[in-house]
């Protein structure tokens, strides 16, 4: 027995009911929160990547030149978590000056043509907008794409922790947990 193109072609309708009395809601009124990022520190020793990133006016930065603690944060414009923690994460870099410095690295193909308008907008003080337009380092660190991906290097360049997802950088535990990987007393 044959069918029809047509029929293969049409879309599932599904339907759903609840004949339960409605004396509550049977759906949280409040959107819960996405789920946070974990910290993990199963890929400490990594060595921080001998790359070269650039930003949209040009200057380049060596990755693995840096002469102490980084906290490298692999983000993208369409990435809405990574949207989310951008402020955050400034608010961080503002807590952190002069002790660990915070590199946000765009993944985003379009590069400085999204980035910056991004930048401009959101008034990040204390970010720079550097751009791996190739995603170099998305594939070296996370090959299933998961971003924002955030990882803490020491001031020899080896990896501490990283954080898969979304994550509340700008709480006073956030800057004592850096400080404490890294060994800082403030």
């Amino acid at each position: 027995m044959s069918r029809s193109p047509l029929i293969l072609a049409l879309p599932l309708l599904l339907l759903a009911g609840c004949d339960r009395a409605a004396e509550a809601p049977a759906q949280p009124v409040e959107t819960p929160q996405a789920a946070a990022g974990v910290v993990t520190r199963q890929f400490a020793g990594t060595p921080i990547p001998a790359m070269q990133l650039s930003d949209p006016a040009g200057r380049s930065l060596d990755l693995a030149a840096q002469d102490g603690p980084v906290l490298l944060n692999l983000w993208a414009t369409w990435c809405a978590p990574c949207v989310k923690e951008m402020p955050a994460l400034d608010a961080l870099a503002a807590d952190l000056e002069g002790e660990v410095r915070v590199i946000t690295v765009s993944q985003d193909i379009r590069g400085a043509e999204v980035v910056e308008p991004f930048f401009a907008k959101g008034g990040y003080a204390r970010l720079e907008p550097w751009l791996d337009p190739d995603t170099q380092l998305s594939a070296q660190f996370t090959p299933e794409g998961v971003l924002p991906l955030t990882i803490l290097f020491d001031a020899g360049g080896k990896e501490v922790l990283r954080v898969a997802g979304g994550y509340a950088w700008d709480t006073p535990q956030t800057g004592a947990l850096v400080r404490e990987a890294i060994n800082l007393r403030k």
